[in-house]
């Protein structure tokens, strides 16, 4: 949190440190990212860094939060045509496009596997993308229970991981590719085992 003693002053520092985190990740592999880079780039102390963020994962997720904070309620919201599964499968196509993006699919996979050993940064992923995330899905699946186009007495989350588990099994797996056809197929299944 900002010092007492100049408020203006630290959050001028927080602000040039997340500039600087997002710019670093667009040029550097996650892996190249480092504090004392992060710090070079923002002009402060590695010590100013560390009064805000635990580890370089935590900053890098809150960069990634800040950066798309604008156009987030949009980039969150689902589509809804009427029409569940044409919806879903927009989703799981976008969801391939970004998984195997090149300069997309690096940095999620080493922040996947870096929450895995920082039970904080998990939680930090959890509250930053996935839970605003899944309040936009809760209400466009309880619209299409209105609509009966699937069980009225689904758990939500449930649903939801129908259509995604098996997006991020492939993913992290690698064993088969991750396709749009596969996307389809998904969609497809899931809406089978929803249906009224």
């Amino acid at each position: 949190m900002p010092s007492a003693d100049n408020p203006r002053r630290s959050e001028r520092s927080r602000a040039a440190i997340l500039q600087a985190t997002q710019e670093l990740i667009r040029e550097q592999p996650y892996g190249k990212i480092s504090i004392e880079g992060i710090a070079a780039r923002a002009q402060v102390g590695k010590q100013t860094i560390y009064r805000w963020w635990r580890s370089k994962g935590t900053l890098v997720v809150d960069a990634l939060h800040e950066q798309n904070a604008a156009g987030a309620q949009e980039a969150l919201a689902l589509p809804d045509t009427g029409d569940l599964a044409d919806d879903m499968r927009l989703v799981l196509r976008a969801t391939v496009d970004e998984f195997t993006s090149p300069d997309f699919e690096p940095l999620f996979r080493a922040l996947s596997i870096e929450s895995l050993q920082d039970p904080a940064l998990r939680e930090q992923i959890v509250e930053r993308i996935y839970r605003p995330q899944f309040e936009f899905v809760a209400a466009r699946f309880r619209s299409a229970q209105g609509a009966g186009q699937i069980r009225s007495d689904v758990d939500l989350t449930l649903a939801f991981e129908l259509f995604m588990a098996p997006m991020f099994y492939r993913w992290q797996s690698g064993a088969h590719p991750l396709t749009h056809e596969h996307a389809d197929a998904v969609v497809d299944l899931a809406m089978r085992a929803l249906a009224p």
